[in-house]
């Protein structure tokens, strides 16, 4: 299993957040840097299994705020989606740190 570890600690703003998962998770130079975007790479582009650990999750929520929640709720919509599907090759998961 891949693991990618998201330091939250310098994360200011959710293209902040974009930014920095795009670099981690490859997602090249065509990425739109929004949250549709963001559900199509992972539901599509990232190879399974893969768990995102978000270190300094608490200070990413003291910087960026109510948007946050925004893409929490797309990494959560993602896990589910893996998990309907009963992918054998492995699921996204995630955690904050």
């Amino acid at each position: 299993m891949a693991v990618v570890e998201l330091d939250g600690s310098h994360l200011r703003s959710e293209a902040d957040v974009h930014r920095e998962l795009a670099r981690l998770l490859d997602f090249g130079p065509f990425y739109g840097h929004n949250l549709d975007a963001l559900w199509d790479r992972l539901t599509t582009d990232v190879p399974r299994p893969v768990h995102l650990v978000w270190l300094h999750a608490e200070a990413s929520r003291t910087a960026i705020g109510p948007s946050l929640d925004r893409v929490l709720k797309l990494l959560d919509d993602v896990v589910a989606w893996d998990e309907r599907l009963d992918l054998d090759g492995g699921r996204f998961t995630y955690e904050l740190a």
